[in-house]
This record gives structure tokens, sequence and C-alpha cells, in this order.
């Protein structure tokens, strides 16, 4: 986040300038994200891995989602979260994790009253833009699986 007065507005391209000159990742993708279900920090950003900070809001949950190309690691650090992972479902409390390989169908939620906070390892050949990504509703998972295109 940048914070300045009104009348240095127009700093801000020589701020996004002096981050492209020295190499910085911040001026493509802010290290914070903000989503429906809450929000996510950029913590570590290589080309084979990521590390995100993640907070799921009560009563919140990621769309059911498929990676192509990278893998996840997901470490409870408070709370508690409900995992489904294909067709096997984990209710996971702090200090544990679950490991999620590439093409398989997952989703979290936060069943809690309290917020919660889980680090998400990413890891494989290609973790750039969401392309490699499918988020998928309900109906259109049983859809596919009722039309056999997914296992």
């Amino acid at each position: 986040m940048l914070v300045a007065r009104k009348d240095q507005i127009q700093d801000v391209k020589r701020v996004v300038e002096f981050l492209k000159s020295e190499c910085r990742s911040e001026y493509r993708r802010h290290c914070e994200t903000y989503w429906p279900w809450g929000r996510c920090n950029l913590v570590v950003n290589t080309g084979r891995f990521n590390i995100n900070r993640i907070t799921v809001k009560p009563g919140e949950a990621f769309k059911l989602q498929m990676h192509y190309h990278r893998t996840e690691h997901w470490v409870i650090l408070s709370g508690t979260t409900k995992v489904t992972i294909q067709d096997k479902t984990l209710l996971l409390t702090e200090n544990q994790s679950t490991f999620i390989p590439i093409g398989h169908q997952h989703t979290l939620e936060n069943p809690g009253k309290i917020p919660l906070e889980l680090l998400e390892i990413q890891s494989g050949a290609y973790l750039g833009d969401v392309s490699g990504d499918v988020r998928l509703t309900s109906e259109a998972l049983k859809m596919a699986l009722a039309k056999g295109l997914m296992d």
C-alpha cells in the first residue's frame, strides 16, 4: 500500500518505475489481495514456489478449484477448516496440514466463528496467472461428472 499526499499523487509513476528498475515484482502484483472470502498475503514469490498467508472469514469458502500445473500444501495456523479434496473431506485445526496433488479438485471453508489463518505453499513448473486454474460451481462440477468429463 502506498500512502501519499493528494498533491503528490502523480509521483506514483516514479515509484512504479523505481520498482521496475530494481527488478521488484510489486509493480506487477500487490502483496495483499482481497477476495469475497477474505484476503491473501504473498510472503514468498519464486519461479518454482510461492508462499501465501491466507485469512478466510468465518462462514466463507473457496470456490471448488483444480490446478493443472501446481500442487498446494495448506498448513493451518489458527482456526478450523473443512477441506475437501476430490471426494475426501477433512476437518483440520491449528498445526495440521494437507497436500493437494496436481489435477485434484479441492475446496476449503471456514466453519468456525473466528478467522481461519493458513499458509499455502504452491509448488510447480508454472505458477503464473490463473490460466492454469479451473474454478467450478457445484452445479458445473455435477454436470461434468455426469457427462464423464472429469474423474
